[in-house]
C-alpha cells in the first residue's frame, strides 16, 4: 500500500547542475512528477520510473489552472503514492508552493518541501551582479512584476524610493510602468540589467540605465522569461564582462553596460 505524499521541490533557475543533491534524491524517489514550464526538462531523467505530467503556465497559455493542479496533486498521490511538484527556482518565492502544500494537507497528504536556488539571486550572480555590496547596497527587494490581479505590484513604487537593489520577477510586460515609476523617483540614471533565460545556454542580457533600458531591450530583442535588476550594483557586471568575455566577438562594449 502506497502512502499519499507530496514533495514540493525547487528545481533552481535553469542550469541543471543548480538543483540540490536532496532535490535529485527526491526525484529518484518520485512516483509522479508534475513539472512547470520553466523547469529544465533534463531533470526528469532523474525520475525515469515516474509518471511525468506537464502543468506549466506561460503568459497567454495555461495547460491547467491552479485549482486543477491542486486536484491533480491529490488524485495522483492517492492513486500512485509520492507526487513531486517540480517548480522553477524556489517554490516558496512566487511559486505557489505554500498554496499547494496547504491544499495537499487539507486532503490528507503527508507533505514535504525541498527548497531550490531562487533565480532572483542566482541569475544576477551569473552575469556578475551581486545584490549587495559593502558601500553600495545594504539590502535588496524581490518583487513580482505581475500580481494575481495582473497589476504591477505597488511595492515597486516603494522600492524606487529606497537605495536598495531591486529585483523584479515576471515584470517584462510591465517594464514601461516600472521605468516610469523610477523616473518619477528621480532615478533615471540608475543602472539596470535585464537577463533573459538566466543560467541556461539561451541566456541573453542587456545593461543600461532607467533612461535607456527600454531602447536597449528593443535593440537586443529581450523578452520574457527575464529578470530585471535595478541598482548601483548592476555596474559590477562590467568587470564580470571584461573578465569572462575575452574575445572581441563576444565582448560586450562598456558603453552598452552603463
Amino acid at each position: 500500500m502506497h502512502k499519499p505524499k507530496l514533495t514540493v521541490l525547487g528545481a533552481g533557475p535553469g542550469d541543471i547542475e543548480l538543483i540540490t543533491l536532496k532535490g535529485i534524491r527526491t526525484l529518484e524517489a518520485a512516483d509522479v512528477v508534475l513539472y512547470d514550464a520553466l523547469v529544465n526538462r533534463e531533470l526528469l531523467d532523474y525520475a525515469p520510473q515516474a509518471k511525468h505530467i506537464f502543468v506549466g503556465k506561460r503568459k497567454g497559455f495555461h495547460r491547467y489552472n491552479q485549482d486543477e493542479i491542486n486536484e491533480l496533486i491529490v488524485k495522483n498521490a492517492y492513486e500512485f503514492g509520492h507526487v513531486v511538484r517540480l517548480k522553477g527556482g524556489d517554490p516558496f518565492v512566487f511559486g505557489r508552493g505554500a498554496e499547494e502544500t496547504a491544499y495537499a494537507q487539507q486532503h490528507g497528504l503527508d507533505t514535504n518541501v525541498v527548497p531550490g536556488i531562487t533565480s532572483a539571486v542566482a541569475v544576477p550572480a551569473y552575469v556578475g551582479v551581486p545584490l549587495t555590496k559593502r558601500g553600495i547596497s545594504e539590502s535588496f527587494w524581490v518583487i513580482t512584476g505581475t500580481t494575481s490581479a495582473r497589476k504591477l505590484s505597488k511595492d515597486v513604487a516603494l522600492a524606487a524610493q529606497s537605495t536598495a537593489t531591486v529585483v523584479i520577477l515576471m515584470g517584462m510586460g510591465k517594464l514601461q510602468e516600472i521605468v516610469s515609476l523610477f523616473k518619477a523617483a528621480g532615478k533615471q540614471n540608475i543602472p539596470v540589467g535585464i537577463i533573459q533565460n538566466g543560467t541556461t545556454d539561451n541566456e541573453k542580457s542587456v545593461f543600461g540605465t532607467v533612461d535607456s533600458i527600454l531602447e536597449k531591450v528593443k535593440e537586443k530583442n529581450i523578452a520574457a522569461p527575464a529578470i530585471i535588476v535595478i541598482g548601483e550594483v548592476v555596474n559590477e557586471a562590467i568587470t564580470h564582462i571584461q573578465n569572462y568575455h575575452t574575445t572581441e566577438k563576444n565582448r560586450l562594449p562598456i558603453r552598452e553596460a552603463i
